[in-house]
């Protein structure tokens, strides 16, 4: 499988790409913006299963140059299998603290650089391919809500809209697209949100899950936001 991952260099993201390279027939683009975490990640990577095929790429997704970064993908893969976009960020404020250049940031990280990457990878997918965008039951309809979150789940509500919008706007392609909307697991971004607060679920169990759910779940779902949650947080 020819696999794309945002926000591979920490979390989640860092754990879903390991998982995924343990298939030494998998090719999996890990894009990010930190060079030296991406390296960490092929090093680690590389010392699990020698033969994998792990090509990292440094990117920022909502502001590099996409006519820079399709023709890499045209090359090095050809057609995409999955892509799954996680990448992401969080702003922890009391909403009248909250500034328009805090929602803006939030918008920009946790909707629009999805946006520009499926609109620039999905020429590149085939009928049974598969889209996972990574929400968060921050964002989920009905949840619990926390106060200094605000932003941030609004912003992933937004994603989980934009989820079921493609999928029918996909359906004659025969490309399927799914959210995850997860709870917590133990990450820097947990501990951001709320600190001090332990889940009951590492990050490599939530990243096997994701790894999992990229692989098999448009089997089963198209056009789902689909709360994955013990616990919220």
């Amino acid at each position: 499988m020819n696999i794309i991952i945002t926000g591979a260099s920490s979390g989640i993201g860092f754990e879903t790409a390991l998982e995924l390279t343990l298939n030494s027939a998998n090719t999996v683009v890990c894009i990010a913006r930190s060079a030296d975490k991406l390296r960490k990640l092929l090093e680690i990577a590389k010392s699990i299963n020698p033969d994998c095929n792990l090509l990292p790429v440094e990117f920022d997704i909502v502001k590099d140059d996409y006519a820079a970064l399709v023709p890499f993908l045209v090359e090095r893969l050809g057609t995409v299998d999955i892509l799954i976009n996680n990448a992401g960020a969080l702003v922890n404020k009391p909403f009248l603290k909250t500034t328009e250049t805090d929602m803006w940031h939030m918008l920009e990280s946790n909707v629009m650089g999805h946006f520009n990457m499926i609109r620039h990878v999905v020429p590149l997918m085939t009928a049974g391919s598969h889209i996972v965008n990574i929400g968060s039951m921050g964002g989920f309809q009905g949840s619990v809500k926390f106060p200094g979150l605000a932003a941030y789940s609004a912003s992933k509500s937004a994603l989980h809209t934009l989820t079921e919008c493609l999928a029918y706007e996909l359906a004659e392609s025969g490309i399927k697209i799914n959210c995850l909307a997860l709870g917590s697991a133990q990450t820097e971004m947990l501990e951001q949100a709320f600190p001090g607060y332990e889940s009951p679920v590492l990050a490599f169990e939530m990243g096997k899950y994701v790894a999992d759910f990229a692989r098999t779940g448009h089997k089963f779902f198209n056009g789902k936001t689909l709360p994955v949650a013990v616990t919220t947080p």
